[in-house]
């Protein structure tokens, strides 16, 4: 065997041990970061347990204890979301009933809040929240309320799209044209109801201008829409959001004037 020949053997086989030693470490980098991506906590894997206690629906108010966890264990931290570490929306069946609120944080990835239920039966519960090592979630169930039941509403389209709660009065109006599966803004335009002046200090709420919710008739599709960033107090309020399907949907617009939040509700149908 001439030398050239040992040469050029010898040249393949340092190119092989470095190639190889190059596809090894790239290997090793995916795994590195698979292995950070699944120390991230994902939606699929959480889980969240709702328990109220025997008390029927009364004045009294009936508690609420959410326990949250992750693959079977409680988590223990929770990032501060719109100025609060959860948002629980309960809403009736019939979507005649509306609260928003914020359950304390007991530890070990517990919360708990007293609510007054108007009536006993079906409520659609939904939070609202992000785990320190998560994105932000939203958990949905149906939960029964002991109690007698009320009547329920029917769910009516508003022929105008205008409201007066405590003294404002309230408009809504849709760009660009409603539609189903298109990213639309909702406009509230607000004014004094007794002077008919626009309203132009709204305080912040949850640290933007309002909050949107926006479930469908039946309860099953849920929207919490975020409000356009930089927006001042008034008297017009932006915020973007998508309708998923066709089909008729309420919304309840929130605000702060003097302290005070109102909520106005809107029922449209999406063509």
């Amino acid at each position: 065997m001439n030398k050239k020949v040992i040469l050029t053997g010898i040249l393949t086989g340092i190119m092989t041990l470095f190639l190889t030693a190059c596809g090894s470490n790239n290997t090793w980098e995916g795994e590195e970061k698979t292995i950070e991506m699944s120390d991230r906590i994902i939606t699929e894997d959480v889980e969240v347990e709702w328990e109220l206690d025997d008390n029927p629906a009364s004045e009294k108010g009936t508690r609420i204890r959410l326990h949250i966890t992750n693959n079977d264990e409680p988590i223990h931290d929770f990032e501060v979301n719109h100025q609060k570490l959860l948002h629980l929306i309960i809403v009736s069946k019939d979507l005649s009933y509306f609260n928003h609120i914020h359950p304390e944080y007991k530890g070990n990835g517990v919360f708990e809040i007293e609510n007054e239920f108007p009536a006993g039966g079906e409520y659609r519960m939904v939070a609202d929240f992000k785990p320190s090592d998560g994105s932000s979630m939203s958990k949905m169930e149906w939960i029964d309320v002991e109690g007698k039941n009320s009547q329920p509403a029917a769910v009516v389209v508003d022929d105008h799209l205008e409201k007066s709660v405590d003294g404002k009065k309230v408009a809504l109006s849709v760009d660009p044209q409603l539609e189903a599966g298109k990213e639309l803004t909702l406009k509230f335009t607000l004014t004094d109801e007794s002077t008919n002046q626009p309203i132009t200090d709204l305080e912040p709420y949850l640290g933007s201008i309002g909050h949107v919710v926006v479930f469908s008739e039946d309860g099953e599709r849920y929207l919490h829409v975020h409000a356009v960033d930089d927006q001042g107090s008034g008297p017009e309020a932006l915020f973007e959001t998508t309708f998923p399907e066709s089909g008729v949907y309420k919304i309840w617009g929130q605000f702060q004037k003097d302290g005070e939040v109102f909520t106005v509700p809107f029922v449209i149908r999406v063509p």
